[in-house]
């Protein structure tokens, strides 16, 4: 799991059968102080993250494909948090 900001939404004339329904948004990981780190990944998104909040991504594809319900669905990163605290008690 990584720490990520959305920096985008994909919109796909054609695309996957098992990606009709999915937002699927550009999220870029980051580190703890905000600072970018890595490459971009599309992530498809069931949580309605605005753009530039900070979320949890996972490249856990088996989750991803569970969570499409295709077994052969090419999705590998899904959100699967919203942050709203960086800590307890203190907002992002």
């Amino acid at each position: 799991m990584l720490l990520a900001r959305v920096e985008g939404n994909i919109v796909a004339t054609r695309k996957h059968p098992s990606l009709n329904g999915w937002r699927l948004v550009v999220c870029q990981p980051i580190s703890g102080d905000g600072q970018p780190e890595g490459s971009p990944q599309v992530a498809i998104d069931a949580h309605g993250a605005g753009m530039h909040q900070q979320v949890v991504i996972s490249s856990d594809g088996l989750s991803a494909r569970k969570a499409v319900g295709d077994d052969r669905s090419p999705v590998r990163w899904l959100v699967t948090a919203v942050v709203d605290e960086q800590e307890p008690g203190k907002r992002i």
